[in-house]
């Protein structure tokens, strides 16, 4: 069984989305407030993070980069104000989801779904083909989905590493931002455009001082680094 915490301030949600979740085999465990919330993930494990963005004392997108700071877990933010802004900043803080409430708990079951499967269905999609790539100062793992540069394992979220995937995998051909939407998927289609450079834009500074990814005008965006067996 999945197990999901959730840091929402609202009491009347999380006692109903309980009794849903066991019928779908998730677990969920509820922090009223952020601090209480920061701490239940520190000392227990969990496989995702349900976070609302209005919450006393300090504010999801807070508690996202506190997150961060510490834990590549999944994020799905939830959102009663329904601004692009908002799940924007999201995004560029390492948020992996959104849904806007008030929302209909099976859309939220499937949302679960499909960002936990994200990284196993992606990696299990490419186990015949090839695992590892070394471009010299950064090698990518792609069955034990790890990525390393000059020595150190980088801390990529779930986006950020079928991002680094699909670029490896292209062999060098330009991926168009529809083509990196359809891989990623489950992000809010009315930030499309923005979403996809926001991700970009954090994956590229992940990968400082390597300056692999180039950006061409209305066509999308090309890897150039070559694996050093090429």
């Amino acid at each position: 069984m999945k197990q999901i915490l959730m840091i929402d301030d609202d009491a009347d949600l999380a006692a109903p989305l309980q009794k849903y979740f066991g019928r779908h085999a998730l677990s969920l465990s509820h922090a009223a407030h952020p601090d209480v919330g920061l701490q239940k993930l520190r000392d227990e494990s969990f496989d995702l993070l349900i976070l609302d963005i209005m919450l006393p004392d300090k504010d999801g997108f807070e508690v996202c980069k506190e997150v961060r700071a510490f834990s590549q877990i999944p994020i799905i933010m939830l959102t009663a104000r329904g601004e692009v802004t908002d799940r924007i900043v999201g995004l560029e803080l390492g948020a992996d989801d959104y849904l806007p409430k008030p929302f209909d708990p099976r859309e939220l079951v499937a949302r679960i779904s499909r960002v936990l499967k994200r990284g196993a269905g992606n990696s299990q999609a490419v186990a015949s083909s090839v695992e590892y790539y070394d471009f010299g100062d950064l090698q990518v793992d792609i069955a034990r989905q790890q990525a390393t540069l000059e020595g150190q394992v980088l801390a990529l979220t779930g986006h950020e590493f079928v991002l680094l995937k699909q670029f490896c995998l292209s062999n060098g051909a330009v991926i168009s931002r529809d083509g990196i939407m359809n891989e990623v998927n489950g992000v809010q289609a009315d930030v499309f455009s923005r979403s996809v450079d926001v991700l970009v834009s954090r994956l590229r500074n992940k990968l400082k001082p390597l300056q692999p990814i180039v950006t061409l005008r209305g066509k999308g965006y090309q890897w150039v680094l070559r694996p050093q067996s090429d």
